[in-house]
């Protein structure tokens, strides 16, 4: 059996102050140590080091740098025989893995070795502007 202490708001009950002295000494934020983030390069340093640890420091724009969606050949090799990965979402095509039938692809950028690899098994690589 574990024997525990009665909770402080129990205990007091009936006390007007419930052990904090005069009636304003354990109210508003002023009791917390300041406004907003005041304090926190000093005594509420323990806070942001476990809630918020990029809080400070540099932080780098990474709004104008899209990261490229990627496929792979051996990928494609699962697909038909004309694949549009443009509308598929995809913006890259790159050459790893083998490809053992004739594809048609529609993709905005590839690398050599894809399109050599491609052109090969006599298919090819156009970018999804070349129609118009």
């Amino acid at each position: 059996m574990v024997l525990r202490q009665k909770k402080k708001s129990t205990k007091m009950r009936g006390s007007k102050t419930h052990g904090y002295g005069a009636k304003k000494k354990h109210r508003g934020k002023g009791n917390k140590g300041g406004f907003g983030y005041a304090g926190s390069h000093k005594h509420k340093w323990s806070y942001i080091v476990k809630y918020e640890p990029d809080h400070f420091g540099k932080k780098r724009l990474t709004g104008l740098y899209r990261k490229m969606k990627t496929i792979n050949l051996f990928e494609l090799d699962k697909m038909d025989n004309q694949v549009n990965l443009d509308k598929m979402g995809y913006t890259k095509l790159l050459g790893a893995g083998k490809l053992t039938h004739k594809v048609d692809v529609i993709v905005r950028k590839w690398t050599k070795r894809a399109e050599e690899k491609i052109k090969e098994l006599g298919g090819s690589v156009k970018t999804p502007y070349e129609g118009e």
